[in-house]
């Protein structure tokens, strides 16, 4: 069994979820969410982009629905001991057999909770969901639950989650070792992705973003590489991740000779992180945070080439995309708690002249100051 905590952490994970069902009086919780099910069980694998659901009863009981080729990941990764599996068949309709299932665990009628709000629950089968569920019990969107129990970190799970940060941290070596007029886009995005395995890392859940030229003003991956000319920019934005936990980092590194408006960038980019970093604490809320970016952003009047949100929460994420919430914009009223892994990325995408700047690294909160687990440096890199 290929579990990466004890089961004493597992048993602490069940509690708190048993707890806030009580409190939202639940008789159960609809699973659907790949990160819920590895924060309580381990249950790791990909195979969320078919319908399964992980039933949690209020006793604290769970059993997993899903596909035959998931039978053995799960009895692999997971504590889980009761699966049943709903069949590949034409005309399959695995929601009806959840309702038998839920019929068998002796649910008719209770308070359940589902998590609409994952990409583990497509529209098309949410729709077939509510329409076996319609007179079942009472249903409840119950989203975000375990979000909320999963932001804070335990121990067991900072641990990973300096790892990660470690790795990230090697991935950007690998990469400097390259950044050139002349390298190659592909060799650098390679050198990174394969430092993070070599250090026991795993795939992040969503791709590296690495863009030069006018690309440097991107933050999606995109398909195509190119070279790096005499005076270039590039921007990575990356995570190391171990065990799916994901510490991210972003950098916009120069060739040649830095122009005067990547220098008036990088100021404006360096004064907004020191201003998020010294706001990230149990004073404010996630819309503080944000608010500390933007009068920087303003004051450098860069507020046209700024974002609408200047970082997330980090964890244990699956794709397609390793962003968690909450997120730092505009009002968020979420507070900072200690315990959290957050990562603040400065924007700049100066499109009237073509100049890109970024930076940005992941956080550890405390009762106080927001502690860097990025070891690298700050300053503006020109190779």
């Amino acid at each position: 069994m290929a579990l990466h905590f004890e089961p004493e952490e597992f048993a602490a994970r069940r509690d708190r979820l048993m707890m806030v069902m009580a409190e939202q009086k639940l008789d159960a919780m609809l699973l659907f969410a790949q990160e819920s099910m590895y924060w309580l069980t381990g249950y790791d694998t990909f195979g969320f982009c078919f319908f399964q659901c992980l039933v949690v009863k209020s006793d604290g009981s769970h059993v997993l629905m899903t596909r035959s080729a998931d039978l053995r990941q799960a009895r692999q990764t997971s504590n889980i001991e009761n699966i049943v599996i709903w069949a590949d068949r034409d005309n399959a309709n695995p929601a009806a057999d959840l309702r038998e299932l839920l019929n068998d665990l002796d649910l008719l009628g209770k308070r359940i909770g589902v998590e609409y709000q994952t990409h583990g629950l497509t529209a098309a089968n949410g729709r077939k969901l509510d329409e076996q569920l319609a007179a079942f019990g009472q249903i409840v969107d119950a989203s975000g639950l375990v979000d909320k129990l999963r932001v804070l970190k335990s121990p067991a799970e900072i641990v990973y989650a300096r790892k990660a940060a470690e790795l990230g941290d090697e991935a950007l070596n690998a990469a400097l070792k390259l950044i050139k007029a002349g390298a190659d886009e592909g060799a650098i995005l390679a050198a990174m992705q394969g430092a993070i395995f070599a250090g026991g890392g795993d795939y992040p859940a969503n791709e590296f973003i690495i863009g030069s030229g006018e690309d440097a003003l991107l933050c999606r991956y995109k398909a195509g590489r190119r070279k790096l000319t005499k005076n270039d920019q590039l921007t990575l934005e990356w995570a190391g991740v171990y065990r799916h936990y994901h510490a991210a980092a972003m950098r916009t590194v120069l060739t040649g000779k830095a122009s005067k408006r990547h220098l008036e960038l990088y100021d404006a980019a360096r004064e907004a992180l020191e201003a998020v970093e010294e706001a990230m604490t149990p004073a404010s809320t996630f819309g503080d945070v944000f608010d500390a970016h933007s009068r920087v952003m303003e004051a450098h009047d860069l507020t046209r080439h700024r974002l609408n949100a200047c970082g997330y929460s980090q964890g244990a994420r699956f794709t397609p995309s390793w962003m968690d919430m909450p997120m730092f914009y505009s009002g968020n009223p979420e507070r900072i708690q200690p315990d959290m892994t957050l990562f603040a990325h400065m924007i700049i995408m100066d499109s009237d002249s073509g100049t890109a700047m970024t930076l940005g690294r992941t956080y550890l909160t405390t009762n106080g100051a927001a502690e860097p687990l990025s070891r690298q440096p700050l300053d503006l890199i020109v190779k």
